[in-house]
């Protein structure tokens, strides 16, 4: 019989709002939540759970806007997402791929539906999470990794339950693409009907589960839907995910906390007051280059 790792609780993410006009999202744990502190390295997750946008001539979206400090990861499901900054980075994420930037230093970019996606409409389904950076790297050189869905790490499940793709960190031993400051585990899991998926990580590594589709059964007692977020306690056990429902899918992020100060403030993240007030005098005279790209 096994030991599992017990959940903290279950809950849900905030009204749905628009970010810019391309993005519909439920935001999870934002600065100023408890969560904040209990799911460092992560600082934000904002959810936009499958929603169809209708045709559009022009690409929606969010425009240019500025962040240091921090790393945003983008998981695309469904839909194409475009990107570019002022230093002439670009690229276009779609179904399956991952877009990893590092901010750092400090970026200026925009995001939009890619353009012959927002001509025709459909179906947008994406993750955007934030990740923290030690205060050693805060100020690191920008930089982008685009992992693409043939890129990730894959592991088979046993008795043909499903997949795990590996995004960052490892599952059974199989190493997933990207490169991360602190250690951090992210991966998602699609099951079939009573498929299960059992692994264990550092009791010590803060650590939750976001169901994505379906209905799915926790370490065999808590059942879980669609938009629910499942955070386990820092305790030590085994976690078992049992699908429900045909093509059930979740995400697991699960990272070590950075036991630093942090300060928020709109798109800084960083360890003290001052350093968020000579973020913004240097976005105001020019440091993070030019806006109008």
């Amino acid at each position: 019989m096994s030991n599992f790792r017990p959940i903290e609780g279950i809950f849900r993410g905030a009204p749905f709002q628009m970010v810019g006009d391309g993005f519909r999202v439920s935001n999870y744990f934002p600065h100023g939540n408890p969560f904040l502190e209990r799911l460092s390295p992560f600082v934000l997750l904002d959810y936009n759970s499958p929603h169809e946008f209708p045709p559009a001539e022009t690409a929606r979206g969010v425009g240019a806007h500025p962040h240091r400090g921090f790393e945003t990861v983008t998981i695309a499901y469904d839909g194409y997402v475009e990107h570019h900054d002022n230093a002439g980075n670009h690229g276009i994420i779609g179904p399956g791929d991952v877009q990893w930037m590092t901010a750092g230093s400090g970026v200026l970019h925009k995001e939009y539906q890619e353009q012959s996606f927002a001509k025709r409409g459909g179906i947008m389904h994406m993750i955007q999470l934030w990740v923290n950076l030690p205060q050693a790297s805060k100020m690191s050189k920008p930089k982008y990794q685009e992992l693409l869905k043939d890129q990730m790490a894959y592991v088979a499940l046993p008795d043909q339950a499903g997949t795990v793709r590996i995004i960052a960190g490892e599952y059974e031993g199989v190493k997933g693409p990207a490169e991360t400051f602190t250690p951090v585990h992210l991966f998602d899991i699609s099951l079939k009907k009573h498929g299960q998926a059992r692994f264990t990580l550092p009791q010590g590594y803060n650590t939750a589960v976001l169901v994505l589709r379906g209905q799915v059964r926790i370490n065999g007692e808590s059942d879980a839907v669609s938009s629910d977020l499942v955070l386990f306690k820092n305790e030590p056990g085994e976690m078992l995910i049992e699908a429900l429902t045909e093509d059930a899918l979740v995400i697991v992020l699960s990272g070590e906390p950075i036991d630093e100060p942090i300060i928020q403030h709109g798109p800084f993240v960083m360890n003290t007051e001052r350093e968020i007030v000579e973020a913004f005098r240097d976005l105001r005279i020019g440091k993070f280059g030019d806006p109008n790209f």
